[in-house]
């Protein structure tokens, strides 16, 4: 008794009447893929924000140099302008 009828499957699928070669050779044409000039541009300025670095080590050498020496100072101001640039208040109040 044969259980796996492997055999059988394999003559239905030898008989069938599709070669491989047409198949493959479709109608002679290639794939294209064609980009956009705003596509390109998109992908230039993708590419140079990935070399730009994270962090700016200059500036925090600077940073850590100058708290190490106790010559940092904070302009108070120009925090409260950042923090009040942030915050959207409603014009009619």
């Amino acid at each position: 008794m044969k259980i796996n009828k492997v055999d059988k499957i394999l003559q239905v699928y030898n008989t069938q009447n599709i070669k491989k070669t047409e198949l493959a050779k479709g109608n002679g044409k290639k794939d294209e893929l064609k980009l956009s000039e705003k596509a390109i541009e998109f992908q230039n300025a993708v590419n140079s924000l990935k070399d730009i670095p994270d962090i700016r080590k200059d500036k925090v050498e600077k940073i850590k140099h100058e708290i190490k020496t106790g010559t940092y100072k904070v302009d108070g101001e120009k925090i409260v302008e950042k923090m009040m640039g942030n915050i959207s208040f409603d014009k009619r109040a």
